[in-house]
């Protein structure tokens, strides 16, 4: 997503009209979630992507279409039928629901386009809610009644910029945003009150991984953590373990105790913090110190036995109970693993699972779904084997 808004500033920068297609929406099986981008610009080339095949050919079309004709933003939704997914070599079965927005003046988006870069850029998380279907029944406001694609922007401090049509559908969609910005989360909501719907996308700093100790582990979740977008910070107060031979690719490596380490760190919301030191009087002070920043995932390398004890030095130290259940520890989903390269993969399996909202359970199909398609079989004159 960054790249697209980034392109939108250069392009209105320039004065140039750009439409940007969003999916807000999505049910079953899709290529794409929710908060995927694709901007096309008036020469007809474009940043990001919906997912590919036939439904973004003909987003781009529609994209095309109005800035060469004109026209207000859309929303449009596609079933991806067995015959649209075949076109496609697809194997999907669900409903995609697109935001086509174009921008023909910098006032209309700039702005916002420039705030949500700062938020990526480490300046504080902003939130924008587009609106998708309009009020029923809107309540008292001096703001005129909006359509689709009428704009709120949402700071981390509340103020706000634009409107949806409703003050006081406003003020929902700050509250709902306010649970959405520490992670940079989407959401498409639906208003009991007015019936009005709108998607709230948030921004923040792209997901950071700090790990406090250098040693196998570490070295092993570097380039995974990297793998799915994260950036590295590592810190070890030993400088044969935190140096840039053998973390060339981190963003941060600072040889220094892990206390002061992480107290230098920028750490927000958005930040996960696995501890992975040399010995358990380096582990209890490093998570004293993890648990005590705004990290919402705050995870400990070790066995159950280590995890109680430091628990109870924590405890004696101030920490908060409802702050201890917070932490991941040991850390990591069971997967039985081993060696530094498995127990990595639990561990970023983990931090996925805590921030995309998975549930850790196996995707495999469960038997009522695979004697659904043993019967399609049969009703198709197939023989099934019993084994």
């Amino acid at each position: 997503m960054e790249p697209v808004f980034r392109e939108a500033v250069s392009q209105l920068n320039d004065d140039r009209q750009v439409v940007v297609a969003t999916v807000v929406k999505t049910s079953g099986s899709t290529p794409q979630k929710p908060g995927a981008k694709l901007l096309v610009r008036d020469d007809g080339s474009g940043v990001g992507t919906l997912g590919g095949g036939c439904v973004e050919g003909d987003i781009w079309f529609a994209a095309q279409q109005l800035l060469k004709n004109g026209g207000g933003a859309e929303m449009r939704s596609y079933e991806l039928n067995e015959e649209l997914a075949a076109e496609d070599g697809l194997i999907c079965g669900g409903t995609m629901y697109f935001l086509i927005d174009p921008i023909r003046r910098p006032e209309d988006y700039q702005k916002y386009a420039e705030e949500v870069v700062a938020a990526y850029e480490g300046g504080p998380p902003v939130a924008i809610a587009n609106l998708m279907v309009a009020p029923e029944n809107p309540g008292p406001s001096e703001a005129p009644r909006l359509s689709v694609g009428s704009k709120l922007l949402i700071r981390e401090n509340g103020e706000t910029e634009g409107t949806l049509g409703d003050s006081d559908l406003d003020g929902r969609a700050v509250r709902k945003a306010v649970n959405l910005m520490a992670m940079g989360k989407q959401e498409y909501i639906v208003d009991d009150e007015t019936g009005a719907e709108f998607f709230i996308e948030a921004f923040t700093t792209p997901p950071t991984i700090v790990l406090a100790g250098g040693g196998h582990v570490s070295k092993a979740l570097d380039p995974i953590a990297r793998s799915v977008g994260m950036r590295v910070f590592v810190i070890d107060d030993r400088p044969e373990f935190a140096n840039r031979e053998r973390f060339p690719e981190a963003d941060i490596v600072l040889t220094k105790d892990f206390v002061s380490g992480i107290a230098e760190l920028p750490i927000n919301a958005n930040t996960f913090i696995v501890i992975a030191t040399r010995g358990h009087r380096f582990d209890d002070t490093a998570l004293e110190a993890a648990a005590r920043t705004p990290a919402r995932y705050v995870a400990l390398l070790g066995s159950k036995r280590k995890t109680i004890m430091i628990y109870e030095e924590l405890i004696r130290r101030g920490i908060p109970l409802d702050r201890i259940r917070e932490l991941r520890a040991p850390s990591g989903l069971d997967i039985s693993a081993r060696t530094p390269g498995e127990i990595a993969i639990s561990i970023v399996a983990e931090i996925l699972m805590f921030r995309l909202g998975g549930s850790g359970q196996p995707m495999k199909l469960d038997e009522r779904l695979l004697q659904v398609a043993a019967n399609h079989a049969r009703s198709e004159g197939a023989t099934v084997a019993a084994d």
